[in-house]
């Protein structure tokens, strides 16, 4: 069970042996039925265990999805570490923000994206297993529906969206991971946690600044997929902080040119969704300082191209 920075301090109970009598004391009956006296207290080990989803391309960018834990090197800090469990996952229950910018520069696209997301939505979300909240953004994030599995309910906060302000993306960001996805209940099984950013990149009214939103996210364990709504054809600023945040956390970054592109983007997150792989090692690092540790994860064949996030918060005192 993984807590939010990916770390686990796991709990194994240890039996011990029964201490003896104290002078001058009795000792205790034996167990009847012939059963034997266990400890009742078990002594706890911390594990740094580290839980790493990650997606593999090929070099057309294809899905690739026959791999084992044989085809992987792991480095934590530049240092190789053993991988005890590996897996495909496709079926971790989500937990999905919404981040959408409302602000004056997106206005002439905000309704068809909103289909987009809610189209998203109807494909991904499992009542019963997933959820998603949604948050619009100009000059400060509003949550405008909370963790639910509802899909109308969900519809009717995107749809109810309006255009206008400046931009606080940076606060936006920040908002969500440590108000609705920091706080998320250690899971059992794992989650995965997943924001669909919809924005121009652009800001201008934030307090937090964009290495303080991306140390949040990584904090919360957050997987960032962004979808720019720049359709000028220049790789602005904006783009390249998309592109940043994304592929800092392990996500991807899209760039539709035509709004009909948008659809087939939502349609190539949800493929990547159900089609990750899921590895954790335990840290040879055992220090628990709080310290940001950075991990490779190289992929042995060559042509393939591994999209995973590039560290984690190792837990404090």
């Amino acid at each position: 069970m993984l807590g939010a920075c990916g770390c686990l301090g796991a709990q194994a109970p240890v039996t011990s042996p029964s201490a003896p009598p104290a002078p001058g004391e009795k000792a205790a009956a034996p167990p009847s039925n012939g059963q034997q006296a266990t400890a009742s207290k078990p002594i706890r080990v911390n594990v740094n265990l580290v839980n790493v989803l990650f997606t593999v391309t090929d070099k057309k960018n294809h899905l690739v999805l026959d791999l084992t834990k044989d085809d992987f090197r792991v480095l934590e800090d530049n240092k190789p570490q053993t991988i005890r469990f590996f897996d495909r996952e496709t079926n971790l229950p989500l937990r999905i923000g919404i981040l959408i910018d409302t602000s004056n520069s997106i206005r002439d696209r905000l309704r068809f994206e909103e289909e987009a997301a809610i189209d998203f939505l109807n494909d991904i979300l499992r009542p019963g297993k997933d959820q998603a909240f949604v948050v619009g953004f100009d000059i400060e994030p509003q949550l405008l529906q909370d963790y639910t599995d509802d899909l109308e309910k969900l519809s009717q906060a995107i749809r109810s969206l309006q255009a206008g302000g400046g931009t606080g993306l940076y606060d936006a960001i920040y908002f969500a991971c440590k108000e609705k996805m920091m706080l998320l209940p250690p899971p059992e099984p794992y989650l995965r946690r997943v924001m669909i950013l919809i924005s121009d990149g652009r800001d201008n009214n934030s307090q937090h600044s964009r290495d303080e939103a991306l140390s949040m996210a990584q904090r919360a364990e957050v997987t960032i997929y962004a979808i720019s709504t720049n359709r000028s054809g220049i790789d602005t600023h904006g783009d390249k902080v998309l592109r940043y945040l994304a592929d800092q956390t392990g996500g991807q970054a899209f760039f539709p040119f035509e709004a009909s592109d948008l659809a087939e983007n939502f349609q190539e997150i949800s493929r990547e969704l159900r089609s990750q792989y899921s590895l954790a090692y335990i840290s040879s690092n055992p220090a628990r300082d709080g310290t940001f540790r950075t991990i490779t994860l190289e992929p042995l064949q060559k042509g393939l191209r591994v999209r995973a996030k590039n560290g984690y918060f190792a837990p404090s005192q």
